[in-house]
């Protein structure tokens, strides 16, 4: 397991800086100072490796549940906006999907980050935190997909530095057509976590 996780840090960190194309085998060995046959006993392909990234940046921002579903999901964009400027992990995975994103078989770690938004928003439409009209999963993918514009906008303008702040803008934005009234009173658009304990 040691092996495996040397092997995503490395291939996150190689394809991060040079991109998914870019970046090659060889390298990824170099960085995680393992053989080629320790890297292929994981990983059989790039494909296979570019795959794994993904899946492990989505496992690790599941957020746990709180008292409100909706602070829950805008706190997991917060989150992610702070790992998409530290975490190479991330990084490497958005970078996987932006430059695989017109190809034949693209991979994107979008439709992990929608299935997990529309649990969320339908346990808090459950709980009369969602206004009746919105469709969970439609919501969600509208959220992930505006987000998706967000960062790659921000990435575009200033290298991610105004991340949390474009985060929050989008939620004040969007928030009035989720959220009925006195849910929306007690939402917290720029997020509810450790980056404003600091």
């Amino acid at each position: 397991m040691r092996t495996r996780q040397a092997v995503l840090v490395a291939a996150a960190q190689v394809i991060g800086e040079r991109g998914y194309e870019a970046a090659t085998i060889a390298e990824i060995i170099q960085r995680a100072q393992v053989t080629k046959g320790a890297l292929y006993f994981h990983f059989p392909s790039k494909d296979a490796l570019a795959r794994a990234v993904i899946a492990e940046q989505t496992e690790m921002l599941v957020p746990p549940p709180s008292d409100s579903r909706v602070q829950d999901v805008i706190d997991f964009s917060h989150q992610v906006a702070q790992a998409l400027r530290d975490d190479p992990v991330l990084q490497a995975g958005t970078r996987i999907a932006v430059e695989t994103t017109f190809s034949r078989e693209p991979l994107v770690p979008y439709q992990d980050w929608i299935e997990i938004v529309t649990r969320m928003f339908t346990e808090a439409r459950e709980r009369g935190e969602l206004l009746s009209a919105v469709n969970p999963a439609k919501a969600a993918e509208f959220v992930v997909s505006s987000y998706m514009g967000v960062q790659l906008f921000s990435q575009a303008t200033t290298n991610r530095a105004d991340l949390h702040e474009r985060v929050t803008s989008l939620w004040r934005h969007i928030l009035p057509g989720l959220a009925p009234p006195g849910a929306l009173s007690h939402l917290t658009p720029s997020g509810r976590w450790e980056r404003h304990a600091a």
